[in-house]
């Protein structure tokens, strides 16, 4: 009986949560429970969840995991108390009613088996009715009484009290109650306060790159959540001293006298030694487990926040607008190694492979340029993929110089796009690409990996484990399975946003989509090569392990292309055909004829044709499929043009107008590559002119964009940019504007590795205060 109460309220709270009926949350706790995804509930479930998009759902499945693992370990506190004896009826209620984990633990802790302590050392003695009768009778005098205690345990007057502080510092730091209101007030009044770890560390090169943290303090509530990140950092790092401040002592006191009874400020003999009891219970008990859970609290939301930031950040990355199948060739910048150089044919295939050396110390520039346009004019190369890391900007110049080359010749010349490295020598290094490109060495394999996610930045970024792209803030500080859990479900939703076509997915792609497993994957990949590509999804049945149940999963999520059937192409699930064919039948035309009459699609009402089974969201979203079978959400395919003559930071002037790309975007502001190998900042106070709390209401990875430079530090490669094209630069003032405090001085001198995908934090860094200058100092790019 208590199971299924238990049960009920996860249901009832998760509704109240999301704001939905319970029967909407039972029927998706439901899916959920039978293996169904979140992709596919959200997509193929509409009727059954009441229509719950993807968001919620997503949610859903973590409150659940949450509050089932709440109901587990109430039901281990239960079946403990139980066999100890000590369950009563009101405790079974509090227990019951407990709604987060921190509660349940807070009225277990009398009754959880610990160590033994000074408190059941002193009640073993003999001493519990002295701490009774001295909080009862604060009249007595405490020697007198402790005196009527002494025996082979208690040696003497001063033993004796002893024993009995412990007894009631031992329970008030087992009172639920008391405890959860001095956690809220902690939280609520408390403050972070940094130092430095030691004078003798705070003189290290280390530690200089958190000295704006040697003397800083700032509101639990309302710090952010890169600060908190970037300050335990350097206290991990022995550079920073971290203290939990709950504010004045006087409040607690209060509150613990209330608890066990005391009036501190009473007349009579025993109130000095009470209220010394008092005090001594918030100074080595309240004080230290209430800043420990701050400590707890305040890193959970940060990391909570900085996993938000990386993921929205990774799902406008992964959803970036795709060039489409046209042969492409990639140019992975270098100096004295050369830039490495792929040409990959509409499919993704490697046609042809070399290395130029055009920049110093070999200089064959001329030479450089000949071999990439013998590839061009070979492979008929529609598209340059340009890696954005060293040396991008001189063989960028080489690109444009080709291409006008070409173009002066009277040919037509291929476009040219710079695109991000982020984890591309991740690929290159991993197994997946060991047996994708065996032939290949490592280092051509970051060519080809650039000129395909030049091509569909999706299928070629899912074969890099998310956390290595490095779009997040500070997700090195992060939990690797919190991080791991998040961007996996990004990665998910997106794949399945977009579909994925059958006969050309790799094996990482069609790991995600709905359904299907990595050995799942492997399977299908070896079927298509053995049999052929796929005619029809049905087909999917012949391959082994691949039953009813992931065929219901992922069928719809696949695309096949100039197949069998042509919804195939679709995103109508096959088990919905039933209904295009009954609209077929009362249209009286084709399926040819049908796909792509919007005119006629249109005018059809989707009630018509519901069932049981296929409501009216399911015919909805048919007939908008047929409409243009297969639609990609991303995106059309766009570039940024980089200013001619701009290519290293000196070339910056303060008023210049430039066109650029986002390449990330944090709590505080957005970074954005103008084309000088320096990303510069946008903070978030020159977004808009309106307040913005979020720069994710404003730009996105990948964004193409147009910035005025308002700031520009030579020295330490630092840039200063605003959205806010009228603006009147004004260089160590910009950004001043609401005098807000949106960022935090992180550590300065890290610069990101955008192969790897290490040490990202050049661009996690905050700014701390109002300006502009204030702002470019703080974030820590560049050197």
């Amino acid at each position: 009986m208590t199971a299924s109460l238990t049960v009920k309220s996860v249901n009832a709270r998760l509704a109240e949560e999301l704001a939905v009926g319970e029967a909407q949350v039972a029927a998706a706790v439901r899916l959920l429970d039978e293996g169904a995804t979140v992709p596919f509930i959200a997509r193929y479930r509409k009727e059954v969840t009441g229509s719950l998009d993807d968001g919620q759902l997503r949610t859903l499945e973590e409150r659940l995991r949450y509050l089932r693992e709440l109901d587990d370990r109430r039901a281990t506190v239960l079946a403990s108390i139980e066999e100890q004896g000590k369950l009563t009826d009101e405790l079974r209620t509090a227990l019951l009613a407990a709604d987060t984990k921190a509660r349940v633990e807070d009225i277990y802790l009398p009754y959880k088996p610990k160590r033994r302590t000074k408190a059941q050392i002193a009640r073993e003695a003999g001493l519990e009715p002295l701490a009774d009768r001295l909080l009862a009778e604060p009249t007595v005098v405490p020697e007198e009484v402790a005196a009527q205690f002494l025996g082979e345990a208690v040696a003497d007057t001063a033993a004796a009290l002893e024993g009995a502080r412990h007894i009631l510092v031992e329970r008030v730091s087992e009172d639920a109650e008391l405890v959860g209101a001095v956690r809220e007030k902690f939280w609520a009044d408390g403050s972070l306060r940094t130092a430095p770890w030691s004078e003798e560390a705070a003189k290290s090169a280390a530690a200089q790159k958190f000295r704006d943290y040697f003397e800083f303090t700032e509101s639990l509530e309302s710090m952010p959540s890169h600060r908190v990140l970037a300050v335990m950092r350097g206290e991990k790092e022995e550079a920073l001293a971290l203290t939990f401040d709950g504010g004045a002592d006087d409040g607690y006191q209060a509150m613990i006298a209330r608890s066990l009874g005391i009036d501190m400020t009473g007349p009579g003999a025993a109130t000095a030694w009470l209220a010394d009891t008092v005090r001594w219970a918030w100074r080595t008990r309240l004080m230290f487990s209430a800043s420990v859970d701050a400590r707890i609290r305040l890193r959970q939301r940060a990391e909570e926040e900085a996993v938000a930031v990386f993921a929205k950040n990774l799902k406008d990355l992964l959803l970036a607008a795709p060039a489409g199948a046209r042969t492409t060739l990639g140019l992975d910048p270098g100096y004295r190694t050369g830039v490495k150089v792929a040409v990959v044919d509409g499919t993704g295939k490697v046609v042809d492979t070399c290395a130029i050396f055009p920049h110093q110390p070999q200089k064959q520039w001329d030479t450089a340029k000949a071999t990439l346009a013998a590839l061009v004019a070979r492979h008929g190369v529609e598209l340059i993929a340009i890696g954005n890391g060293t040396a991008s900007r001189e063989t960028d110049a080489l690109a444009a110089e080709l291409i006008a080359d070409i173009r002066a010749a009277g040919a037509a010349a291929p476009a040219k796009a710079v695109v991000s490295e982020a984890g591309a020598s991740v690929y290159s290094a991993s197994a997946y690409a060991a047996h994708e490109l065996p032939e290949l060495d490592v280092t051509l394999r970051g060519a080809v990996s650039i000129a395909r996610r030049l091509q569909d930045p999706l299928a070629e970024l899912v074969k890099i484990e998310p956390k290595s792209i490095g779009v997040g803030q500070y997700q090195h500080d992060v939990a690797p399975g919190t991080l791991a859990h998040s961007l996996d479900a990004v990665v998910e939703d997106a794949v399945n946003a977009v579909g994925v076509d059958l006969n050309t997915a790799s094996v990482p792609l069609l790991s995600r989509v709905s359904g299907v497993t990595q050995s799942l994957a492997e399977a299908i990949v070896a079927h298509r090569d053995k049999t052929g590509p796929f005619r029809h999804r049905g087909a999917l049945l012949e391959v082994p392990r691949l039953g009813p149940k992931a065929f219901e999963q992922c069928a719809g999520f696949l695309r096949i292309r100039d197949g069998d059937d042509p919804l195939d192409t679709s995103g109508v699930h096959p088990e919905a055909y039933p209904v295009v064919r009954r609209i077929l039948d009362r249209a009286g035309i084709t399926l040819a004829e049908l796909i792509g009459d919007e005119r006629l699609l249109r005018s059809l009402q989707p009630g018509d044709f519901a069932d049981d089974r296929f409501g009216i969201p399911t015919v909805t979203d048919i007939l908008a499929e047929l409409e243009k079978p297969g639609r990609d959400p991303r995106p059309a395919f766009t570039t940024a043009t980089f200013a001619a003559g701009v290519e290293k930071v000196a070339d910056l002037k303060v008023g210049m107008v430039l066109e650029g790309v986002v390449t990330n975007v944090a709590a505080f502001g957005a970074f954005v590559d103008v084309g000088v190998h320096q990303d510069g900042l946008v903070h978030v106070s020159a977004m808009a002119d309106r307040f913005v709390s979020d720069p994710h209401e404003v730009v996105r990875s990948g964004q193409v964009v147009r910035v005025k430079v308002v700031d520009v530090d030579v020295e330490r490669q630092r840039i200063g940019l605003s959205l806010r094209l009228n603006d009147t630069p004004q260089p160590g003032k910009a950004g001043k504007r609401g005098g807000r405090r949106d960022g935090a001085p992180p550590p300065r001198g890290e610069r990101r590795n955008p192969r790897s995908g290490r040490g990202a934090d050049r661009r996690d860094s905050a700014p701390a205060a109002g300006s502009m200058a204030q702002a470019l100092r703080d974030a820590g790019f560049g050197r």
